[in-house]
């Protein structure tokens, strides 16, 4: 017997397993972010701006607003988890959100003041594939519903 993607498992439905685990890795990159040896050239980490000399995992510029931003969204992730149409939202506009904030970074030059969550290529290569990720995740966990029931 197939099951429908919304179908309750364990009182949540698979939208909202996806927001939650969304929102957890985003809760754990914040904190990452923060973390000495994890994050590199940690003590060269600024608040904001593209002087952020940080790099999480040795390749992901950072900075502490950056890191916030992670923490927030992933909050964001787990509340909104409580109910279908949340998550639904969640993933959806998170995922344009991160395809916005991927054109945002193919257009402000790295060096500029623009730059100030800071962004670099492995930032932007990964916004795409979060954005792309997170709207289709939204689209195929609630396909076939004409609207997502909390």
């Amino acid at each position: 017997m197939a099951t429908h993607p919304l179908t309750r498992t364990a009182g949540r439905t698979i939208v909202q397993k996806a927001s939650l685990a969304v929102g957890a890795v985003f809760l754990l990159v914040g904190v990452l972010g923060f973390v000495p040896g994890i994050t590199t050239d940690f003590g060269e980490m600024g608040f904001a701006g593209h002087h952020s000399e940080a790099m999480l995992l040795g390749l992901f510029q950072v900075s502490a607003l950056h890191n916030i931003v992670h923490l927030l969204f992933g909050a964001a992730g787990l509340f909104l988890a409580r109910s279908a149409s949340g998550s639904k939202g969640f993933l959806l506009y998170g995922g344009i959100t991160y395809l916005v904030l991927f054109i945002y970074g193919l257009v402000v030059p790295q060096d500029s003041a623009g730059n100030f969550v800071p962004l670099n290529s492995f930032d932007n290569i990964l916004h795409l594939l979060l954005g792309v990720g997170m709207v289709a995740l939204s689209v195929i966990l609630t396909r076939g519903r004409n609207s997502v029931r909390p």
